[in-house]
């Protein structure tokens, strides 16, 4: 056997599964034909007796215990044996436990990880930097996300799945695919989050049909849109802490953000709060077992991160370090999850808006500012196909949208297209027959567009399509 000399006695033990012993330790043949040098210094040591017992645990044979007998010139008998088995076998159980917990928290920290976001999406809104840890026992459901929206925007979430272990990972990854998921239909913070609410109560009526008695209800979520080019942060919190906002002069700000229920108790609605976010600052989003490690309460906890934060000119990746390192000195006892972004704003001089007239010779005027513009910006040769897409989107707001009508250009990584309007009746992209006069206006912009699509406003609608150009990054302020 492996690790055992062939012949020697707990060889022997390994391969019966039966305790071996050997009474006579200075009588036995076999110990001294396998290694007469070592078998002199054990006799030399004193050793009169020796009982190799096997550990068994859920019927396999985990390695063997060797007692030694030397103070005592007794030799170990049957009842010794008895009790060496009694004795191993109940230590094999706690051998085995350890190895399993060991295994299933490697797995589940493994899964954890594979759920989590690996880097941070391509944007230029936020310099952001972020860190995971797990629980140093249990796993549980910490998550975070970063996620891309229309209009240069940039969403940024953080949750926490209630118990630990695989179930608590696995349901993490659902609530992200489902926030993911929701965030592309472009809705305002509490209304995903209410959706999120709805999901999480219906995940809870499916698992309560099954044969494990688990929850999701009592997972928690905060959820924050941050644009660049009004400084404006959008904020909404399902039972979760709100973040963290430190100004550029190294102050630090906990806004009062309506804390709301965990999701999936669907009573009350959620609240988002419009936060206007100076350039240079740094939103820092958290789980609650970063300010409530070891004994301390949440309130020590705050104050603790606000002291940590309060240091101006460091860079997201410094405070994360620097936040982990006042604050958790020792391996945390919950999942923790820390995001830092750092906010920028679009360049004034990449935007461009005009008010468009509700009549169908304003078309050509917006045809006329467009051409100017992307010349100014060095991006001729996207003035047709953004001529054509626009024409078609102000062609819609006209005939079927309501005033005011306005169209913005956005020129951050990609060259952006905005048509707001007062209506809330949003187009639909359908295939016209060969017969047919129109109906192909939103095929044209699907066509020609990376992407495209709608949101909905307080005061209407915005139709919205990106295109990708060849003139490089453009520069941002921050």
């Amino acid at each position: 056997m492996t690790g055992f000399a062939p012949g020697s006695p707990p060889s022997a033990g390994m391969r019966s599964g039966h305790a071996i012993l050997e009474a006579d330790v200075a009588a036995s043949e076999t110990l001294r034909r396998r290694d007469p040098e070592r078998m002199e210094q054990i006799l030399a040591y004193g050793v009169r007796s020796l009982l190799s017992v096997p550990l068994h645990a859920r019927g396999v044979v985990l390695g063997m215990a060797n007692f030694w007998r030397s103070q005592n010139p007794d030799p170990f008998d049957e009842e010794d044996v008895s009790f060496a088995e009694e004795l191993v076998a109940r230590a094999a159980v706690c051998v085995d436990n350890a190895r399993r917990y060991t295994r299933e928290h490697e797995t589940a920290v493994a899964l954890q990880r594979s759920l989590l976001p690996s880097g941070v999406p391509e944007q230029d809104a936020l310099d952001v930097a972020f860190r995971y840890l797990p629980a140093r026992a249990g796993v549980g459901g910490d998550w975070f996300d970063v996620i891309p929206l229309p209009g240069a925007r940039v969403a940024l979430v953080v949750g926490d799945v209630v118990g630990h272990g695989l179930h608590a990972a696995a349901t993490m990854g659902r609530l992200r695919t489902a926030v993911q998921n929701f965030s592309t239909l472009d809705l305002p913070a509490d209304e995903l989050l209410a959706r999120v609410d709805e999901l999480v109560a219906r995940m809870d009526q499916e698992e309560g049909a099954g044969p494990e008695d688990v929850e999701v209800t009592g997972a928690t979520c905060l959820y924050a849109i941050y644009d660049p080019v009004t400084g404006n942060c959008s904020v909404a919190g399902a039972g979760h802490p709100g973040p963290a906002l430190v100004l550029p002069d190294g102050t630090v700000e906990f806004p009062g953000i309506p804390t709301g229920l965990p999701l999936g108790l669907g009573s009350l609605p959620f609240e988002a709060v419009e936060l206007h976010v100076p350039e240079g600052s740094r939103l820092v989003l958290y789980t609650n077992g970063l300010v409530e490690a070891g004994e301390r309460d949440i309130g020590t906890g705050l104050e603790l991160l606000r002291t940590s934060l309060s240091r101006p000119g460091r860079s997201p990746e410094e405070i994360c370090a620097d936040v982990l390192e006042a604050m958790l000195p020792a391996p945390p006892s919950d999942d923790v999850a820390l995001l830092v972004a750092g906010t920028r704003l679009l360049d004034p001089e990449r935007i461009a808006d005009w008010d468009v007239a509700p009549a169908p010779s304003a078309v050509a005027e917006v045809r006329k500012g467009v051409a100017r513009r992307l010349a100014d910006w060095g991006l001729e040769e996207e003035a047709f196909t953004t001529e054509l897409i626009l024409s078609e989107l102000v062609t819609n707001a006209i005939r079927y949208g309501a005033a005011p009508i306005r169209v913005r250009l956005l020129y951050d990584r990609t060259l952006i297209c905005e048509v707001s309007d007062t209506s809330s009746t949003a187009p639909h992209l359908r295939y016209a027959a060969t017969t047919d006069e129109g109906g192909r206006g939103l095929f044209l912009v699907a066509q020609f567009a990376e992407r495209w699509g709608t949101r909905y406003t307080d005061n209407g609608k915005v139709i919205w399509s990106e295109q990708t150009t060849g003139a490089g990054e453009p520069a941002v302020s921050g």
